[in-house]
């Protein structure tokens, strides 16, 4: 058995749905198990709807729907049997119909609380699902569409919601398992499960990979495939470099890094189903199936280059904490940390010196009352509109000379900090984001200008 997940950009229309039942009936003797996202954009286009609705403004909410609605149908009809549309068409209007009535409890109550952000941004993966199950059948294939909702249980954190593993890897065995087993193709929308008494939640944004490891964990899967846009993990990231090299097989550990600090084809939590239960997880593009893409293993994958990637992240802010009385001072450090914690916000580099601590964070939304209360026990100040350059490879803790190799390619680039990650699998560096794209450039030059041919691809 295998997990095949498909992103929004693979299903956003009946022309790409069809692309995806190509694939997948092409595997149909490896009894597949389909996650999928929303269509296109649905998700971002239903929370924009809500907000309409939140503020006031509930008739450019009813039109958007109504737009929303359009285009689910058009993309729908064509990759459906006419003996199976009657009951999708009573389907997708029914949840049009709950998401309205939805639309004007958010116009009464005024705000927009995060059980109704998961149970809105659900419909997209219920949608989907239902629709590439029809589309299926359509294409000569046996499916069977699952409600996420009754297989993944999670806590109650709404919008971050994490797994029960026992309880849903229980479910996963008596439900999916065994129409996979018998040669019929189960598909479940990504990203969504709910509470042990019923109740929506989410995984977190890009939590459809999340979606597919739970289950290829719970199956028992031989291979989780992830299918994108992009033909797998590259050695940079293209929107910030274009042209580099496809990275044909990496570790779990470096994957999770590079998923960390910014590589956007896989979300960081994949990785953690898939490690305890030791299965392969392929990164493979639904635009070019021949590709054989990115294959992600458990072992440590031996190269001759001493780093496999590199990740950015834009839109870092810098936050320096200062105070004399660090200074030999016990449990300082844990009342910084305890702020951040508080306010469940989280630390990507750390340095420190015997009297400051300089930390880098990509979520400001609670930046004024962190630094409200680190004023209160030293003085602070922060910085934006940096970028963090992340190097990572297993071969990073064992070779010499690799950071004095990084300083001399960025001697023309300011460096405001530089952190080895305690996994010792990256280097990491934060320069202004005016200079990425020079760093990035100048680090891609020095670390791949030769290739090791049984990882990269030229």
């Amino acid at each position: 058995m295998i997990v095949m997940k498909f992103g929004g950009s693979s299903v956003e229309s009946a022309a790409a749905i069809e692309r995806v039942a190509s694939i997948v009936k092409s595997r149909q003797d490896r009894q597949p198990a389909v996650v999928v996202s929303a269509m296109g954009k649905t998700t971002n286009r239903l929370l924009a709807i809500a907000e309409k609705a939140c503020a006031s403004d509930r008739a450019e909410a009813a039109r958007l729907l109504e737009e929303l609605a359009a285009y689910t149908i058009t993309e729908a009809r064509p990759v459906c049997r006419a003996e199976d549309w009657a009951g999708l068409s009573d389907f997708i209007d029914s949840h049009f119909q709950e998401l309205s009535a939805f639309l004007d409890e958010l116009a009464g109550l005024g705000e927009f609380p995060p059980q109704y952000v998961d149970l809105v941004s659900s419909y997209g993966e219920r949608l989907s699902s239902k629709i590439v199950a029809c589309a299926f059948r359509y294409f000569g294939m046996p499916a069977v569409h699952v409600d996420a909702r009754e297989v993944i249980v999670t806590d109650r954190r709404h919008t971050q919601a994490a797994p029960l593993y026992a309880r849903t890897y229980l479910k996963l065995e008596e439900r999916v398992r065994p129409i996979a087993a018998r040669g019929e193709i189960p598909v479940l929308g990504g990203f969504i499960g709910s509470t042990q008494d019923g109740f929506t939640t989410t995984l977190g944004r890009g939590g459809s990979d999340f979606s597919a490891a739970i289950v290829g964990a719970g199956i028992g899967a031989e291979e989780i495939q992830i299918w994108t846009d992009v033909d797998g993990m590259l050695t940079c990231d293209p929107r910030i470099l274009p042209g580099g090299h496809r990275v044909k097989v990496i570790s779990f550990g470096e994957a999770a890094e590079l998923a960390y600090f910014g590589a956007k084809v896989l979300h960081p939590a994949t990785v953690v189903p898939a490690i305890e239960k030791n299965i392969p997880v392929l990164i493979l593009n639904s635009r070019n199936p021949a590709n054989p893409g990115t294959r992600i293993v458990a072992e440590t994958v031996p190269c001759s280059n001493p780093v496999k990637s590199i990740a950015c992240k834009r839109n870092i802010t810098i936050v320096n904490v200062q105070s004399l009385r660090m200074l030999m001072a016990h449990g300082f450090l844990k009342r910084i940390f305890d702020v951040f914690d508080r306010f469940q916000t989280s630390v990507d580099m750390v340095t420190t010196s015997e009297v400051s601590v300089s930390l880098t964070i990509d979520n400001t939304a609670y930046l004024d009352e962190i630094t409200a209360e680190l004023s209160k026990i030293a003085e602070v100040s922060t910085g934006n509109s940096q970028s963090l350059i992340c190097l990572v490879g297993d071969n990073i803790r064992d070779t010499p000379g690799l950071g004095a190799r990084a300083f001399g390619a960025l001697k023309d680039v300011n460096i405001s900090m530089i952190a080895q990650g305690a996994s010792k699998l990256n280097l990491s560096l934060l320069v202004a984001d005016t200079d990425l794209g020079t760093a990035v450039a100048a680090l891609h030059s020095e670390f791949f200008s030769t290739l090791d041919d049984k990882v990269f691809d030229a």
